[in-house]
């Protein structure tokens, strides 16, 4: 049964699904799916770039924010070949080794988003603690050193799944829900055992955004505690008005996510295009979003975008 397995995996391909119950509109869907993409891969391009290249952008607040764009890049450069390619081309077909690879990408660039979240909620309680120290405490080191972990954390964690899946035998037709490859999803196409694949894969969440996002609550608690110390509403205001980007990305980004957990455990009968829409909506609306709210909220960034297009402009 081994050999039989390990043989099979070298031509067995899995099938994505693309929008049930609007296959016929795929042609009219892919125009509101391809401009998410462009806004998200633009957008967040033209964040890091102006980071790289302000000098004023040059503080830890902004490189954090460049982190969460390369990550958020990621996801959607991740998902845009197999989603594009069904709603183009109608290519549900994807070679086994390909959609581990996709798996892998996906959702290690999501737990590196949750990470880098967290990290900034790290920055925004040390600006506001300690004001005077900010930068001090949050050197370049230090935050190449935070972003290096919070990677190698990831791809750590990640790894196993693919090369756990790659050793289980599969028998059936291999016809996945969404039209990309998630770890929740290929668990249920072997046919064997995956209860060790289950559990791997339930505490790898809780590690990562289970613990990041209750130190990320914990971080909030201890801003607010600070802010009600500072003498002036003025003051008060000001302190937290330079949190509503960050706490509009964590929302963001967690709230899908908890609708989409909640849609898997309490809504398993509710309709296919509902779990695909709330699935969607986790993955692609943060990078879409997030580069829109950094831009109308942050005015640094805002400034540094239009100095790089007034840059190209003058070059030409």
């Amino acid at each position: 049964m081994g050999a039989e397995s390990n043989e099979s995996l070298d031509v067995l391909s899995v099938f994505l699904t693309g929008i049930p119950g609007l296959e016929s509109q795929h042609g009219w869907l892919s125009i509101p799916f391809s401009t998410m993409y462009i806004v998200a891969i633009v957008g967040n391009s033209l964040i890091m770039i102006a980071v790289q290249e302000d000098p004023v952008l040059h503080e830890p607040m902004y490189l954090f924010l460049s982190m969460l764009a390369v990550t958020e890049v990621g996801v959607s450069v991740s998902t845009l070949p197999t989603v594009m390619g069904i709603l183009w081309f109608d290519a549900r077909q994807i070679d086994f080794d390909g959609c581990l690879a996709q798996m892998f990408f996906i959702h290690t660039f999501s737990c590196m988003e949750s990470g880098v979240l967290l990290a900034m909620s790290y920055d925004r309680f040390v600006a506001i603690y300690n004001p005077l120290r900010y930068t001090a405490i949050l050197t370049l080191p230090r935050i190449i050193c935070m972003g290096l972990g919070i990677t190698l954390k990831s791809v750590t964690l990640m790894a196993p799944l693919p090369i756990l899946l790659k050793q289980l035998p599969y028998c059936h037709t291999n016809v996945l829900s969404h039209s990309y490859c998630l770890h929740s999803d290929l668990i249920q196409l072997p046919c064997a055992d995956t209860k060790l694949n289950s559990i791997l894969g339930l505490a790898i969440v809780l590690a990562t955004f289970g613990l990041d996002s209750l130190l990320i609550v914990v971080s909030y608690v201890l801003i607010l505690y600070t802010v009600l110390g500072i003498a002036s509403e003025e003051g008060r205001w000001k302190a937290l008005n330079t949190c509503v980007s960050h706490m509009c990305a964590v929302l963001v980004y967690y709230v899908p996510m908890i609708g989409v957990s909640v849609m898997h455990r309490a809504a398993k009968h509710a309709s296919p295009l509902v779990h695909t829409l709330m699935s969607s909506i986790y993955l692609f609306v943060p990078p879409v979003l997030n580069p829109i709210i950094y831009s109308v909220k942050t005015k640094p960034i805002r400034q540094g975008i239009f100095t790089l297009f007034s840059l190209s402009q003058g070059s030409i």
